[in-house]
């Protein structure tokens, strides 16, 4: 069955910081929407050429507290190494417009990535924003994952409690590593569509 993300939503309680109304998205079930983009070693990648794998967008922000959260943990490299020795491509996506908080070019994207211990597959540089808007990111982070199929199997947040403490993420449901564990071993994601929490995209204006 394709759910839309706005009937999803419709039904789940609600979360400060985000606007329903405002989302706009491709739904549950349905193609993921294809895309090229530049990593940040220059290198073009494709959503077409990695259909049979497991694909994880990962949007982030360094400069945002909500990421960093996860990053200081260590609970988001965690995940990004269980996901990719599972099998899975993990697609980081830096939608930060050049001026922004969070904006990278490809070697300040190297360095975080290296300086953060993270493990994603590919950095993707998206200072003109055209990805994010293409699959309606709103926060940072935010978790899309998308089926060997090329289908949208889950979009949203990364976990269930809004918050910058570490500690929290102890307490917290897993929605992101529930949602990547499931796809990856070919079931139904319970939660397909949670609320993203974090601080916004900084798109150009």
């Amino acid at each position: 069955m394709i759910l839309s993300r706005r009937t999803c939503l419709a039904l789940a309680p609600a979360l400060a910081g985000v606007s329903v109304a405002a989302r706009a998205a491709p739904s549950i079930g349905q193609v993921a929407p294809d895309f090229a983009a530049r990593d940040s070693n220059g290198q073009m990648v494709k959503l077409a050429d990695l259909r049979g794998k497991v694909v994880v967008l990962e949007w982030t922000n360094d400069g945002c507290p909500y990421v960093g959260k996860w990053y200081r943990s260590g609970a988001m490299q965690q995940l990004q190494r269980d996901a990719t020795r599972l099998g899975a491509v993990w697609l980081s996506v830096i939608s930060s417009a050049p001026g922004e908080q969070g904006f990278a070019d490809g070697p300040r994207a190297n360095a975080l990535t290296q300086a953060r211990n993270a493990a994603p597959t590919h950095v993707l540089l998206d200072p003109d924003g055209t990805l994010g808007h293409l699959y309606g990111a709103e926060t940072t982070p935010q978790i899309f994952v998308v089926t060997p199929a090329g289908a949208l199997a889950y979009d949203g947040g990364a976990d269930s409690i809004a918050s910058t403490r570490i500690e929290d993420l102890g307490r917290a449901e897993p929605y992101a590593r529930e949602a990547v564990l499931a796809v990856l071993g070919g079931q139904q994601v319970a939660r397909a569509v949670t609320r993203p929490y974090g601080c916004t995209v900084k798109y150009s204006s």
